[in-house]
């Protein structure tokens, strides 16, 4: 069993191939067929346990990790440092759920759920599934990883029942179990840490608790925010430089791929999920790309779609449990089409592009990569 992998900078460059502005201006685009709205919690046991009301929200700005459990002592240095308002311990590792490698949190549901985006957390029947023993998984995860509510899948421990859709707002974190149920996982305990810090310099925070903590604690920011970008001239990025080649290279590699299965969390080379397709295929051409959609969201400016270059990336916000998370990423291909590994039982294929929901376009830069933790 591994350690919950903790989102770390990669470097992107820019790639040069041009688009015809006009003809992505007047290209078809086509709406998503609108999917019908589900429950996101299964049914409630018949005597749940009980689960504190919800107090004040707090937001999570950084997401620590350490290689031992927490001690009262070390808990005392990250509270005791400038900005710091609030902690929230969890359990963490990497678990092989449904054949799945997932990365889940076992946590406190009565005091976790503060820490989580504004719908999951006032969802009370959610919160009291999982201190029944059930799991909750994200909505990517449920939705294009074939995890549906209450069906029962297979963990180290035996048997769990997917008790609701559940963004935890962590990034790469996909699944929530009891503290109680990560004993039955074997997750290790108290090994990860919530940090609310509203009112001070997260990098700054982060670089002072790695001088305090453990040697290999690992920390990283949760969900950063979109920072200063590279100015955009007609030619691509100031700074940036990727040639044409090296980007024709990438998007012949996702061509290459056309008809693979989509496999919630593969990175290929014979199966993808829609982010680790885009990484795969820019990593062909010595490019480096972040691994998840959040991540990649950030990773570069932003850009009309009307002025959208093949090779640029296409965001959506899919998900109803943390409707601002960035859920879905294609690959632009030119005409008002894109390259996408889209879901569990699809293939990676060229589609037209569809609205609903969508987030935006980002054109990837070296400079704002590097700033990514």
């Amino acid at each position: 069993m591994t350690l919950v992998a903790v989102l770390t900078a990669d470097v992107l460059l820019l790639g040069e191939l041009q688009a015809a502005p006009e003809r992505v201006a007047n290209a078809p685009v086509r709406q998503r067929p609108a999917v019908e709205k589900k429950n996101l919690v299964a049914q409630s046991w018949p005597q749940p346990p009980q689960v504190s009301p919800l107090g004040r929200l707090r937001k999570p700005h950084l997401f620590v990790l350490t290689p031992q459990a927490f001690t009262m002592p070390l808990l005392a240095k990250v509270a005791k440092q400038r900005g710091v308002a609030a902690l929230e311990l969890a359990d963490a590792a990497s678990v092989t759920i449904d054949g799945k490698r997932v990365q889940t949190l076992g946590v406190d549901p009565s005091t976790f759920r503060a820490y989580t985006p504004k719908v999951t957390a006032q969802a009370d029947a959610l919160w009291s599934n999982v201190a029944a023993g059930d799991l909750a998984v994200s909505f990517v995860l449920g939705n294009d990883g074939g995890l549906s509510l209450h069906r029962q899948v297979s963990g180290p421990g035996g048997q769990l029942r997917v008790g609701a859709y559940a963004t935890t707002g962590f990034g790469s974190v996909d699944a929530l179990v009891s503290k109680q149920t990560a004993r039955t996982l074997g997750l290790p305990r108290d090994n990860a840490l919530i940090v609310s810090a509203p009112k001070t310099d997260t990098g700054r925070l982060r670089r002072a608790l790695l001088k305090v903590l453990p040697k290999g604690t690992q920390i990283a920011e949760v969900n950063p925010a979109r920072k200063a970008v590279a100015k955009l001239t007609p030619q691509g990025v100031v700074g940036s430089y990727v040639s044409g080649e090296q980007l024709a290279t990438a998007l012949q590699a996702a061509a290459s791929k056309l008809g693979r299965p989509y496999v919630w969390g593969a990175e290929g080379p014979d199966t993808f999920d829609c982010s680790g397709l885009v990484q795969w295929a820019f990593a062909q051409a010595g490019i480096r790309v972040p691994r998840v959609t959040h991540q990649q969201w950030v990773a570069g400016p932003q850009v009309p779609l009307s002025q959208a270059q093949p090779g640029d990336l296409i965001f959506w916000r899919n998900d109803p449990t943390n409707p601002g998370y960035i859920s879905h990423v294609a690959i632009y291909w030119g005409d008002g089409q894109m390259l996408h590994a889209p879901r569990t039982g699809d293939v990676v294929k060229m589609a037209p592009i569809y609205m609903r929901n969508f987030a935006g376009v980002v054109r990837i830069s070296p400079q704002t990569a590097a700033q990514v933790r």
